[in-house]
């Protein structure tokens, strides 16, 4: 996909983007993260860190009306980049989705049929754990957005800036939950 058909299909996404609506019961959960710290398997197993370089489990529920699709993503913004650094994006996940099991960030066919995992931050599709530098805790979130579309217009090799600004434009709401990680 050239770049102006990707921008074209972000206008035209933008152009039938619905009104986000408050949704307060709509939550996220995670065993990896219940108790607020990052678990050694959620780890990398590169880059000098010594995990299993496992993605949490992330159940959500209560999804508001109209829902169609959800973007699932993992962030630290504590990473010494001047931007954060994504360490998981899941698109496509279909209306009826209610969960990702652990380890499902190392293969497609853990993921639900129709849902794509685009690059992270390492340029390449699928979890890559947590493996921050020595020093300061760093806050890792869970984000699940509920959207008021099917798919989301952006092509396999979309990067996280893409992926997040066309799902804002498109969420209905917005869960969170977050968990602090140090080597």
């Amino acid at each position: 996909m050239t770049i102006y058909r990707c921008m074209a299909a972000v206008a035209a996404a933008l152009a039938f983007c619905p009104l986000a609506v408050h949704a307060a019961d709509f939550t996220v959960t995670s065993e990896a993260f219940a108790s607020g710290r990052v678990q050694p398997a959620q780890f990398s197993d590169i880059m000098g860190c010594t995990g299993q370089n496992l993605s949490p489990d992330i159940h959500w529920s209560n999804a508001p009306e109209g829902t169609k699709s959800f973007v699932v993503t993992i962030y630290d913004k504590d990473a010494p980049t001047g931007s954060g650094w994504w360490h998981w994006v899941v698109v496509d996940l279909p209306a009826d989705a209610t969960s990702l099991p652990a380890g499902a960030g190392s293969g497609k066919a853990r993921i639900p049929d129709g849902a794509r995992m685009t690059p992270t931050d390492m340029g390449i599709p699928g979890f890559l754990g947590a493996c921050p530098p020595e020093g300061p805790e760093h806050d890792y979130t869970i984000t699940v957005k509920a959207l008021g579309i099917d798919t989301l217009p952006v092509p396999d090799n979309a990067t996280p800036a893409m992926v997040g600004f066309v799902s804002n434009m498109n969420a209905l709401a917005t869960a969170t939950i977050s968990a602090k990680g140090k080597r």
